[in-house]
């Protein structure tokens, strides 16, 4: 490899330092941060099996672990920190099926 001058150094630090910047400036232009809501999903649930239909809201909100969700049903709180796969449970254990009549 030949040997770079000094000041051919120092043009080659600030040509990469240029081009760095510019890169970081394009990244915050195009890939604006978005803050997310507390409220992450809502499960609206009507059930028609009784003779008028009953309609179930849950309300899935932000907590301090990744995929878990603070629950309220009906605006009742009902689990302080859980998954969305045992949300799901719990929705099919509250819902069973109904025999054919």
């Amino acid at each position: 490899m030949y040997r770079h001058t000094n000041r051919v150094s120092k043009n080659i630090y600030k040509s990469n330092s240029n081009q760095k910047q510019q890169a970081q400036q394009e990244n915050d232009e195009t890939n604006p941060v978005q803050k997310t809501p507390n409220l992450r999903r809502l499960v609206i649930i009507t059930d028609y099996n009784s003779g008028e239909p009953v309609t179930h809201k849950l309300e899935l909100f932000k907590t301090d672990h990744i995929d878990c969700y603070k629950v309220f049903v009906d605006w009742r709180l009902w689990k302080e920190r859980i998954g969305w796969s045992n949300i799901l449970k719990g929705i099919r254990k509250a819902l069973p099926r109904l025999l054919r009549v």
